[in-house]
């Protein structure tokens, strides 16, 4: 080991923890990611300085450490466990990839104010739950701070006490603080030894004004001269750097900030509820402006026409959330009431939106009815309701009315300019496109009626931009599900989102499709990243840009916070979206975090009950953590859903394998080859099923054919748990070599 510190740490710990690599450092020690093989996963082991650890009293350290172990709160990361390894004191807790507060300060600069706020409110709620079981924090900063699922998370509690109580002052000596001079209070600044949880929320009143301000309130050239300013200096003002910021928002500042602890919130959870009205007040007055779209009733009478009812309502919804000050719930959210008996009130609630459209379309020949009602949540009376009478040519002209009408009910001026521009004027073409991006949404074999639908749009009017990204992305889904060869359709999806962007470079589509092509079949990294971070600047609401981003981050690049962080703000847009809570699951779970990936596969199959890929890859989480059982009870139903999808079918073969069911993996196999002769069969899922086996000879072949193929499921071969029976053989490296890992040797 490189690291001198590292290898006698590990050499103290012997068995009971692995350590794997630094994470971080600062003042007071390191942090090191390791294996507890009790836990069977990543942990955080922190361990102090070896020349702070000999200004302490190891064992007072310990003791007080021990304190906080018994803390219990959503919103407190807890202690697992702590000790002395070689006179260095340590402490474990749970490993969390996700980003800190300071990583997204230094990301984002200030916050949404509504962000701000729910983020201290969360921090509030863990102070008056550990102020209430007599532990103060001492050290809240932004560092201190974790986001996990969208989350937040407030980690070392107690710490700083405990230093302080074990080196008897000593450190405030030295120089060193126990504590961080941005955020301390007046009475700790001042060494002052009746210190309570007013301390703490004088703390948080700092991290609250920097994620509203973009800095500390109190900054300094040096860490004594800025205890001196927390002292003496008063409060600034908020509104002087940001304007929008609400007077009152500013009054609860002051009051956190307040030097004199009696004229501070006197409890956290006293902070927390004047946080809590601001936010509702903030919410009251921004969803008067908020709708939801539902997806328009079909009563053409033919199924076939609901692709256009649907397409119509989509456009409307992609039309509103053009206007600036309006806020639109996503489409898959909105989308996820369709054929529910829920009430206005109830989906409005759901939603978070204080309006919503819905409407009916017929159609017959070439002539179109649409009705339209703008309903109000509140009282669930109508706010504008209109039908419109047209030719199937005024179809774009009917779009635009609705959405300016929408509009003008919700109380919002327009400068006039039209919200629905043509994307076609051949309006067969169009009708295709509307069918593609139907079936695009159902996934499974939904998405070769979808390509024949996007590839015939794009025969009716070549320059129709949407189509081709249309093209693009269902090829790209295709070859990634293994429903045809990869090598067949390459050329033809890099064709295809070339056009695209030829014909519309602005296009957040056109950039995802692009993407995606290059990341899940020409494994061209580079380009893959810029297209989709392109894609989310032209729209950051862009929920299939960002997970296919967070794809690359973490089964590729291995950045596995930044990933998961993706895959959590494209559900936070969107968080009725199964397959969106899905791939969050995935990321999850590549990235080591299991408990939290079981609870986002578990949501995603409640949201969507015959999706067979959350329970797909529960299963494949139960099998990874040993509990073969479980893995079992959710591949059974994952394969009869997926009509025995070759994918459930090889993680089965994995569980079974695990259970000893040897002849289960035969059979498995037996049917998979039979199935190869006669449809495309991806060698990879052979290839695993054979090393399952033991006939690793045989899955490497195949291996080595899938990377002449370009197979796109192999973009998560270095990361994800249904390779593990292969990730232990040292040809693997081969296979990682191949792809184009950026890290593979």
């Amino acid at each position: 080991m490189d690291d001198p510190l590292l290898a006698r740490l590990q050499a103290a710990l012997g068995d009971r923890y692995r350590l794997e690599h630094e994470l971080g450092k600062g003042g007071m020690g390191r942090v090191y990611r390791a294996h507890a093989p009790k836990r069977g996963g990543p942990v955080a082991l922190k361990v102090l300085h070896p020349e702070l650890a000999t200004e302490l009293g190891v064992e007072r350290f310990l003791r007080e450490v021990g304190i906080t172990a018994n803390l219990s709160h959503p919103h407190i990361l807890p202690l697992f466990d702590s000790g002395e390894a070689d006179g260095l004191p340590f402490y474990v807790m749970p490993l969390i990839e996700g980003e800190t507060l300071r990583g997204r300060l230094e990301r984002e600069g200030p916050l949404p104010i509504d962000d701000a706020i729910a983020i201290a409110g969360d921090v509030a709620g863990a102070l008056a739950y550990a102020h209430s079981r007599g532990v103060v924090h001492r050290d809240i900063k932004p560092e201190n701070i974790l986001f996990s699922s969208g989350h937040s998370l407030v980690s070392d509690f107690g710490i700083a006490r405990a230093l302080d109580a074990a080196s008897d002052g000593r450190l405030t000596l030295k120089g060193l603080f126990p504590g961080t001079p941005a955020y301390m209070s007046p009475e700790q600044a001042s060494d002052d030894a009746r210190i309570d949880g007013r301390s703490d929320i004088y703390s948080l009143g700092c991290v609250l004004y920097e994620m509203l301000v973009g800095d500390v309130p109190f900054p300094a050239p040096t860490p004594r001269a800025m205890m001196a300013r927390h002292t003496i200096d008063p409060p600034p003002r908020i509104r002087t750097v940001r304007p929008n910021v609400p007077m009152g928002l500013e009054g609860v500042v002051s009051k956190a900030l307040a030097k004199v602890p009696a004229d501070r919130f006197a409890t956290g959870a006293e902070f927390g509820e004047a946080l809590k009205a601001k936010r509702d007040s903030l919410a009251g007055t921004s969803n008067r402006e908020s709708v939801a779209v539902l997806p328009f009733a079909n009563l053409s009478g033919d199924p076939s026409f609901e692709s256009l009812s649907d397409g119509i309502a989509e456009e409307i919804l992609i039309a509103l959330a053009q206007v600036p000050s309006l806020r639109v719930a996503a489409r898959t959210s909105s989308f996820s009431f369709r054929g529910t008996a829920a009430a206005i009130g109830e989906i409005g609630a759901k939603l978070g939106v204080a309006s919503v459209l819905e409407g009916s379309v017929r159609k017959s020949g070439n002539h179109l009815r649409v009705s339209a009602r703008l309903v109000n949540v509140a009282d669930s009376l109508h706010l504008w309701s209109e039908q419109y009478d047209r030719e199937m040519t005024d179809v774009f002209t009917i779009q635009d009315d609705i959405a300016k009408a929408v509009a003008k009910g919700l109380g919002i001026t327009l400068a006039g300019e039209a919200l629905v521009t043509p994307s076609t004027t051949n309006l067969d073409a169009y009708e295709l496109y509307l069918q593609g991006r139907y079936y695009l949404a159902q996934r499974g074999l939904g998405l070769k009626r979808a390509l024949g639908a996007f590839e015939k749009a794009v025969t009716l009017d070549p320059d129709f931009a949407l189509a081709h990204s249309g093209v693009a992305e269902s090829y790209s889904i295709l070859a990634q599900y293994g429903l045809v060869p990869p090598l067949a359709i390459r050329a033809h999806a890099a064709a295809a989102a070339a056009r695209a962007l030829e014909l519309a470079p602005d296009s957040a589509e056109a950039r995802t499709a692009a993407g995606a092509v290059s990341l899940m079949c020409d494994w061209d990294w580079g380009r893959a990243a810029a297209e989709l971070r392109r894609a989310l600047d032209l729209n950051p609401r862009h929920g299939t840009a960002r997970i296919w981003l967070a794809t690359l981050l973490v089964f590729v690049e291995g950045r596995l916070e930044q990933g998961v962080v993706e895959a959590t703000h494209a559900v936070q847009a969107e968080p009725l979206a199964p397959l969106l809570v899905m791939q969050l699951g995935m990321m999850q779970l590549g990235a080591g975090r299991y408990e939290e990936a079981a609870a986002a596969l578990r949501r995603a199959a409640e949201l969507a009950p015959t999706m067979f890929l959350p329970l797909m890859h529960l299963g494949l989480l139960h099998g990874h953590l040993g509990r073969t059982n479980e893995a079992l009870e959710a591949l059974g139903p994952a394969v009869t859903a997926s009509g025995r999808h070759p994918w459930t079918l090889a993680a089965l073969a994995v569980s079974c394998n695990a259970a000893g069911k040897r002849d289960d993996v035969e059979a498995i196999h037996d049917e998979l080859v039979a199935r190869s002769r006669r449809e495309y069969v991806q060698s990879v899922m052979l290839a695993v099923v054979n090393a399952c086996l033991g006939r690793m000879d045989r899955a490497f072949e195949l291996l080595e054919r899938a990377c002449d193929e370009h197979d796109g499921i192999l973009i998560y071969s270095k990361r994800y748990p249904f390779f593990s029976v292969l990730q232990s053989d040292a040809r693997m490296q081969q296979v990682y070599r191949r792809v184009g890992f950026p890290d593979a040797p």
